[in-house]
């Protein structure tokens, strides 16, 4: 399988993040992606193709926050990671700000995902990765690879948080839309609920999305990933959450798979795009299922006798040593 990733995604290295209450080491480091690409072979690395694709996910205000924010925050006498502290709480109108910490707020929606001096660059070239691949599935491969860091699935059209700033995998589907395909059908098998990606397509009836993931009820992002949530408007139905709680393992998890893998044949996808999180796994620091290794090649066997052509783009997982291993048993179940 080809897979995409460009040196420059090491570049986002924020030093600390606040979790539980304090401010500890940065989980989303480059030591992941050095992790995986240790367990991978022939690593290619995408040409640029350019801001576009990704201004049809992201509005211009946002991309435009996101390129300057670590500049302005310098600018303004900080040292340091750009951070957040204050959010509007009660809608979130488009108002004209002057100050970074202001900005911070309005463009985010936690205080997980500092922005430090490389993070536009990385998440500039991540995106540049998931189109690679997206080119190389609408060209005729059967599937491909995006190695992307910084993640994506938790950022919306105007907001980063969970340690996204570009949502990846919606960047791929849009590519996808505007080559040609008709429907596509999104899986997240992520921990942790994909809400960016949930949010962008919510009222989209071209855009099936499925997401696999920790009953939000006990873990982040808390506020979406719920069953209820089915979207609206011309999206309505188009939306899947299969919430499972913590402990699941392998048997439980693949009853919720096919239950997903159901409506995405119903759908009559023409192209699948997968958010694939390894933090799923037993031993990651910051989650709670059961997978084991060896569970990851049946879960993408299951995944992959859809038979439809499939973007895989990597978000999340946090237990470093273990990545690469697991990401690679991931992607034997492809073939």
């Amino acid at each position: 399988m080809r897979t995409f990733f460009d040196p420059r995604q090491h570049d986002h290295a924020p030093a600390m993040e606040l979790h539980n209450g304090a401010y500890v080491p940065y989980a989303e480091h480059r030591g992941r992606m050095e992790n995986v690409l240790e367990a991978l072979s022939d690593i290619e690395t995408p040409r640029d193709y350019g801001l576009e694709p990704i201004r049809r996910v992201h509005r211009d205000n946002y991309l435009e926050f996101l390129q300057t924010a670590h500049k302005r925050w310098v600018e303004a006498g900080r040292t340091g990671d750009a951070h957040g502290y204050a959010w509007p709480v009660v809608g979130r109108r488009p108002l004209k700000l002057n100050r970074i910490d202001a900005d911070l707020g309005q463009f985010s929606f936690d205080a997980s995902s500092p922005i430090a001096a490389g993070t536009w660059s990385s998440a500039y070239w991540a995106a540049q990765s998931a189109l690679a691949a997206t080119e190389a599935v609408l060209g005729g491969d059967r599937s491909a690879f995006a190695l992307c860091r910084p993640p994506g699935h938790h950022c919306g059209a105007d907001y980063l948080g969970g340690y996204c700033f570009i949502n990846n995998v919606a960047v791929a589907a849009e590519a996808a839309i505007a080559a040609g395909r008709k429907r596509i059908a999104i899986l997240d098998v992520d921990y942790h609920h994909g809400n960016g990606t949930q949010d962008i397509f919510y009222d989209r009836g071209d855009v099936l999305f499925v997401s696999i993931h920790a009953d939000p009820a006990t873990d982040y992002p808390f506020f979406w990933g719920h069953s209820d949530e089915r979207g609206e408007g011309a999206g309505e139905g188009a939306t899947l959450n299969l919430p499972l709680p913590r402990g699941t393992d392998l048997a439980s998890y693949m009853a919720a798979l096919e239950t997903g893998l159901a409506a995405i044949r119903a759908f009559g996808a023409d192209m699948l795009c997968v958010s694939f999180g390894a933090d799923t796994f037993a031993g990651d620091p910051i989650s709670q299922f059961a997978l084991q290794t060896a569970d990851y090649t049946p879960i993408a066997r299951s995944i992959a006798a859809l038979d439809l052509p499939t973007v895989i783009v990597m978000e999340g997982g946090y237990a470093v040593d273990a990545l690469g291993a697991n990401v690679a048993a991931f992607l034997a179940g492809f073939g």
